[in-house]
């Protein structure tokens, strides 16, 4: 039953971290368009809290995820498990090149423009949809 549980709370937890690296890019392409600094600064302070809201479901969601891998055993014998933790680390490390983003706008340092963040939004998409392939195909 404990499995279970975990389960359930490492799905729920990932989907909400998924819903911020879904939005905090659509507020960068808001803040790349910007320029009235009112507005601007009422962008910056909602992507600041997104982004520590989102690195708080990350951690346990992280931290799940290794519970039912490594004690439950979840994929440990398989390739698509380690396809899979690929595309977390590399989901992690979107995550983290966020925040250095983020830092940027901050600055006043922003150098790219909205139709990049446009194309960067994209590619938590991709990475949810191989996950998920990954975990309920088990192609390898």
């Amino acid at each position: 039953m404990a499995y279970l549980w975990i389960k359930t709370v490492h799905i729920v937890l990932i989907a909400s971290w998924f819903a911020g690296l879904f939005y905090l890019p659509r507020i960068f392409v808001n803040l790349a368009m910007e320029t009235e600094p009112a507005a601007t600064q009422r962008l910056l302070l909602m992507a600041n809290k997104l982004y520590r809201f989102m690195t708080i479901l990350m951690i346990p969601a992280l931290a799940l995820g290794l519970i039912l891998w490594l004690y439950y055993g979840v994929g440990q014998q398989s390739l698509w498990m380690h396809v899979k933790l690929l595309i977390v680390l590399v989901l992690v490390g979107y995550h983290h090149f966020c925040k250095r983003l983020l830092k940027a706008f901050e600055r006043g340092e922003n150098v790219r423009s909205h139709v990049w963040y446009r194309w960067f939004n994209e590619l938590p998409v991709i990475g949810m949809f191989a996950a998920v392939a990954l975990v309920i195909i088990k192609p390898v």
